[in-house]
């Protein structure tokens, strides 16, 4: 029997064999500051559109309802509101377009749920400032029931309860502000699991989870600046990704064909990235910058030795067998500065499908229809063994700067500035096949992950196996470990 790494080595060569599908084109978009930069424009009501009225609550809600499909509706400057209700919202149908004059607010006076609603396809929003709404937790403002194929643009939605926006198939949220909402910027879940190609591209997206969810619900993973659950393909290009409580990015659950790009992501208190139990992502051309540097010491104080990063792969990898644009967690031609840590990949042994340590309840791998089937005593044989674990697989980091200096970090215990690939031992359930350290040697030597060609600043060290095995690069790069093969350590230059 050919060992682990051939058979992925032979999967890597007949998927590198498949013709390639069309090239995706370089971001054209810079990250920078969008809000309170939005362009000057609809400063007059275009041909045919119906003009809301700023001194009468409610108007906009009414005249959506009087108009046909497709209607084009202008807001001029000034305050707009709902009906004083919680359930005052606006209903929009099939092709409705809402353009905000400079000045325009639709308020939701802390009292309305939720600005727009329902599920009316190919609604447009541009131009409009939208605050203040209550959403519940895990709803949200905008398109609060996901409709499909809504394009958001120079937008502003913020100081809301909840998520700013909800996402459905094929949405667009295209150089718009959202900042300072208690719980997400954007929200992509719908209960149905079809969002897909998304598109989130030269925005600003800042101060998130202003309620501090992780805090008020612990454990609930409810908090970020966006945050994915269960999306199909995904571009996330041009954007400002900065100050938010918690994570700037988080897909959470059977993600997969994530494009990340040209990104500047800092200053956020948790992960620039996590990407969990998910499949497939390019992650490129990004700068991070000062992430986790909140969470990476609230654990440290607690003296816990996790390697907390900028980015964290969290039983996540690439998969061949789940069409996508790649068939890696590729991550290159990044800038890491001064974050509390560079980049974890973990797998938690005891994390799988139908497994009571699986948080995500109720889910499966894209590998297994029925999840009842991860049980035993067929899920110790093939080929349920490896299907009804999300494996950390087929990561390859490479062509990255990293560097870090612990004086700017706010660092002297030695917790940070780490790079690490580890899992835990396996314990649990009493019929879980994954016990002990198979998952610890899987992850380290037979899945197909690896670090090369990156360039190191300062004094990195590096995780190997489980949380106590720390290296210096020497180490790193040296057998069992042979991680780092043409790495350069400041300027030293590398041996290939």
């Amino acid at each position: 029997m050919l060992p682990i790494r051939s058979i992925l080595a032979a999967v890597l060569l007949a998927a590198f064999l498949v013709p390639p599908g069309p090239a995706v084109a370089k971001a054209a978009v810079t990250p920078g500051p969008v809000c309170d930069h939005q362009p000057v424009a609809n400063t007059t009501a275009p041909a045919g559109a119906v003009t809301v009225d700023t001194a009468a609550p409610g108007d906009l809600y009414r005249k959506t309802q009087e108009s046909p499909p497709g209607t084009t509706f202008w807001l001029p400057p000034g305050t707009h509101l709902l009906a004083a209700d919680p359930f005052g919202q606006v209903i929009p149908k099939d092709g409705d377009v809402y353009l905000g004059a400079p000045g325009a607010i639709l308020d939701g006076q802390g009292i309305n749920r939720a600005a727009f609603t329902q599920q009316a396809k190919d609604v447009v929003i541009r131009g409009l400032t939208i605050q203040n709404f209550v959403a519940p937790q895990d709803q949200g403002v905008v398109n609060h029931d996901s409709g499909a194929h809504w394009i958001i643009e120079n937008t502003t939605v913020q100081n809301n309860k909840g998520a700013g926006i909800m996402a459905g198939a094929r949405q667009v949220v295209r150089h718009s502000c959202l900042r300072n909402n208690g719980q997400y910027g954007m929200n992509a879940y719908r209960s149905d699991s079809t969002i897909t190609a998304l598109i989130i591209e030269g925005n600003e997206i800042s101060g998130n989870n202003t309620d501090d969810w992780e805090t008020r619900s612990p454990g609930c993973g409810c908090s970020g600046g966006v945050k994915f659950w269960v999306v199909d393909k995904a571009d996330i290009r041009g954007n400002w990704i900065h100050h938010n409580h918690g994570a700037g990015l988080w897909a959470d659950t059977d993600n997969n064909d994530f494009l990340i790009e040209r990104n500047l992501i800092e200053d956020n208190d948790a992960e620039a990235l996590f990407y969990e139990i998910s499949y497939n992502l390019v992650f490129r051309d990004n700068v991070l910058r000062r992430n986790s540097l909140v969470a990476g010491k609230r654990r440290a104080d607690r003296g816990d030795n996790f390697p907390v990063a900028s980015v964290y792969l969290s039983e996540s990898g690439g998969e061949p067998r789940v069409p996508a644009r790649t068939h890696l967690v590729d991550i290159y031609d990044n800038t890491f500065e001064d974050n509390w840590s560079g980049i974890t990949a973990w797998e938690n042994a005891d994390r799988f499908c139908n497994s009571p340590a699986n948080t995500s309840i109720n889910t499966c791998t894209k590998l297994v229809a029925d999840r009842t089937q991860c049980s035993a005593p067929g899920i110790a044989s093939p080929p349920l063994y490896d299907d009804c674990r999300w494996k950390t697989q087929l990561v390859e980091v490479h062509d990255n700067t990293f560097r870090f200096d612990p004086t700017h970090v706010g660092c002297t215990n030695g917790s940070c500035g780490k790079m690490a690939l580890l899992a835990n031992y396996g314990t649990y359930p009493s019929w879980s096949p994954y016990k002990g350290t198979l998952v610890q040697d899987a992850i380290t030597h037979d899945q197909g992950n690896y670090w090369f060609s990156n360039s190191y600043y300062g004094p990195w060290k590096f995780v190997a196996g489980d949380t106590s095995r720390i290296l210096t690069a020497a180490q790193w790069q040296s057998t069992p470990w042979d991680q780092d093969n043409c790495a350069s350590f400041d300027d030293v230059m590398p041996h290939c």
